[in-house]
């Protein structure tokens, strides 16, 4: 099976997923992966954006603008996000942050064994070829079609089963009521998505009774913070409490890029609302042998402030 990528409408059951017909060049796409290959058509488009030039701003944006920011930015940047930090997260690794905190240490969704797991936000799917890796059943879930084709060219090389991918938006789930017993995210789709309730409620749908939802996202102090690991990353400059979004836009205003800010009180108000407990809310310490940066989080930050929040929730 290729890429499948869904339109909003919700599929009738999982097991629906291995009788999708692909489209002639998803075929292709799932055949081969050569790093000259051409995004799609409406990649395309974006790639033609002068993005050095983008303006950052805070300002409203929607659950439609936010979506296909995210899209775009994601295909654009897949190649270069791959290679760049491809060596740390491994052809299958489950690490949940920067931090370097793996599933295999921490167990926070227990026992994978024969369970379907939905991995949203998957990127190249390194998490879920760990958990196939320990008798799981999982589907990788992204945004991003070149994300989805660096999972292609993992398995290929390796020369193994294929992890199920499916191409959607994480707020618009295609798949049926309780279709999964267990949910993940390793900062995937929760903090590009303009409504997270939403979200939290098809994750809530999708799973059955019982099963766990964990996710990680940056850590919400870090929205009052500078995005630096130097020195100028340890001084407030903006309000912890201030929700509108961080949005990079090209010249005709067009955000090319969103991210949403939530409260610890946010993130566990909308858990709760949709149905979920919360169980652990992990805040992992900055390892003292670890002096690998990634972006803005670095050992002198680590050390200081918190970077990563995870959330272990279990469905009611």
């Amino acid at each position: 099976m290729g890429i499948v990528t869904v339109a909003t409408t919700p599929q009738s059951s999982l097991d629906d997923l291995a009788d999708v017909e692909l489209a002639p060049e998803t075929e292709a796409d799932a055949e081969g992966y050569d790093e000259g290959d051409d995004v799609g058509d409406d990649e395309a488009d974006a790639e033609g954006d002068d993005v050095g030039d983008d303006d950052a701003v805070r300002r409203e944006a929607g659950v439609g603008e936010s979506s296909r920011a995210s899209r775009h930015w994601w295909d654009r940047n897949a190649d270069e996000y791959q290679d760049e930090h491809g060596e740390f997260l491994g052809d299958d690794r489950f690490t949940w942050c920067p931090e370097g905190l793996d599933e295999a240490d921490a167990r926070l969704l227990g026992d994978v064994q024969g369970k379907d797991v939905l991995e949203i936000g998957a990127g190249a799917a390194q998490c879920s070829r760990w958990l196939a890796g320990r008798g799981a059943r999982p589907v990788a879930l992204d945004i991003s079609h070149r994300q989805l084709q660096h999972s292609r060219r993992i398995d290929l090389g390796r020369g193994v089963t294929p992890v199920a991918v499916v191409q959607a938006d994480a707020a618009v789930l295609p798949f049926a009521d309780g279709a999964f017993d267990l949910a993940c995210s390793a900062y995937g789709a929760v903090p590009f998505s303009a409504d997270t309730e939403a979200l939290m409620r098809e994750v809530h749908r999708v799973l059955r009774p019982g099963g766990r939802w964990v996710f990680s996202v940056t850590h919400p102090i870090r929205w009052a913070f500078p995005d630096e690991p130097g020195v100028e990353g340890l001084t407030a400059v903006s309000s912890y409490f201030d929700r509108t979004p961080y949005v990079e836009q090209d010249e005709q205003g067009r955000a090319t890029y969103v991210e949403h800010h939530r409260t610890l009180g946010d993130r566990v108000r909308e858990l709760v609302a949709a149905g979920f407990r919360l169980v652990d809310l992990v805040e992992p310490e900055w390892p003292a042998a670890l002096e690998q940066e990634w972006g803005g989080w670095s050992p002198l930050r680590g050390r200081l402030i918190p970077g990563t929040a995870i959330f272990v929730t279990e469905r009611g």
